[in-house]
């Protein structure tokens, strides 16, 4: 492949893929969104034994999980998830996502 091929290639790459570059979150805005996910995942995201845990939560695979919701790739089979992240963009997603890796998680203990 010669250089401008590649950099023709490289070019298209970049925006055709948006979201895999994800967002740097902020855990202060991530803690302000987190009022709406306390109503399952209680205050310090821990969970039940209904609700998994999102406390400690690797910020990419929770950005993923959410998109995952949002986009219908994992299946909301009780309708719980999508209302909440259907408005969330994925700067949200990512703030939210920061906030929670700050807390400590059911491993942590």
């Amino acid at each position: 492949m010669n250089k401008s091929n590649f950099l023709a290639a490289a070019v298209l790459t970049f925006f055709l893929a948006p979201g895999l570059l994800l967002a740097e979150g902020d855990s202060a805005t991530g803690k302000t969104l987190s009022i709406d996910c306390a109503d399952c995942h209680g205050e310090n995201g821990l969970g039940d034994e209904d609700v998994p845990a999102i406390a400690g939560m690797d910020e990419t695979k929770h950005v993923e999980a959410l998109m995952g919701y949002k986009s219908g790739e994992i299946p909301d089979e009780d309708e719980e998830m999508l209302p909440y992240v259907e408005e969330l963009s994925e700067q949200d997603m990512a703030d939210l996502a920061a906030y929670y890796a700050t807390l400590e998680g059911p491993d942590s203990e």
